[in-house]
């Protein structure tokens, strides 16, 4: 069983899959409170569902509309993790043939996800309030098929994140994304001091907020 907070048919907008139509399975609860989240209404509420139901309800909206059945589904919350059971639907989800990601806060255990599955893995930046929080051995078991975003909200976290993928040379592990902070930052003062240091990192802006805003469910 797994509480739900909503499952819905979006584009992905962020990390590789960017653009992609995606069915997004939304879990219920986290243990951070960052200070710019975007998903507070994930903290509680939602609705239990076996995972017979899941599987069912994903099919469903992701069947075809007269070319083909989405295939590229995430597993976000919230934070997933939390959830005893998120790991056997990661699961469930990859043997039903899906391209399955994970985006996760990167504070809990990263290493017994199925390795079918694409963990785009946060690390927090002291802007987030919840720095303390990074499970930095997570970053020993990620591999070329993950990915790291750190979301920076000013030069403070630019300049942490920067010494953070040096000292650990994640780049050299996974792809790195680095993401403004919707509203604190200016997007394009944070793509001038990417370009100025040459860091190998990927910028990226948040699709879904461009088109829709913070509408739930889109």
């Amino acid at each position: 069983m797994l509480r739900i907070t909503e499952i819905f048919l979006s584009l992905q907008g962020e990390a590789r899959d960017a653009g992609w139509p995606t069915l997004f399975v939304r879990l219920t609860g986290c243990p951070l409170r960052c200070t710019y989240c975007d998903t507070s209404y994930a903290f509680t509420g939602g609705h239990t569902m076996t995972l017979d139901a899941i599987m069912e309800e994903v099919k469903q909206v992701a069947a075809s509309r007269g070319y083909g059945e989405v295939r590229h589904v995430c597993v976000t919350g919230g934070e997933p993790l939390a959830q005893r059971g998120c790991r056997e639907l990661l699961v469930r989800l990859c043997d039903a043939d899906y391209q399955v990601s994970l985006e996760t806060s990167g504070a809990l255990d990263v290493s017994n996800v199925d390795v079918r599955v694409v963990r785009v893995m946060d690390l927090k930046t002291p802007g987030s309030g919840e720095q303390t929080k990074n499970r930095w051995e997570n970053l020993e078991v990620l591999t070329g098929r993950d990915q790291v975003k750190l979301v920076i909200a000013d030069r403070n976290d630019y300049e942490w994140a920067r010494a953070v993928i040096k000292r650990y040379r994640i780049a050299d592990r996974c792809e790195v994304l680095f993401s403004p902070v919707f509203g604190r930052i200016e997007p394009r003062q944070l793509a001038d001091w990417i370009i100025e240091d040459r860091l190998p990192v990927r910028f990226q802006m948040q699709l879904h907020k461009l088109l829709w805003g913070d509408e739930p469910g889109r």
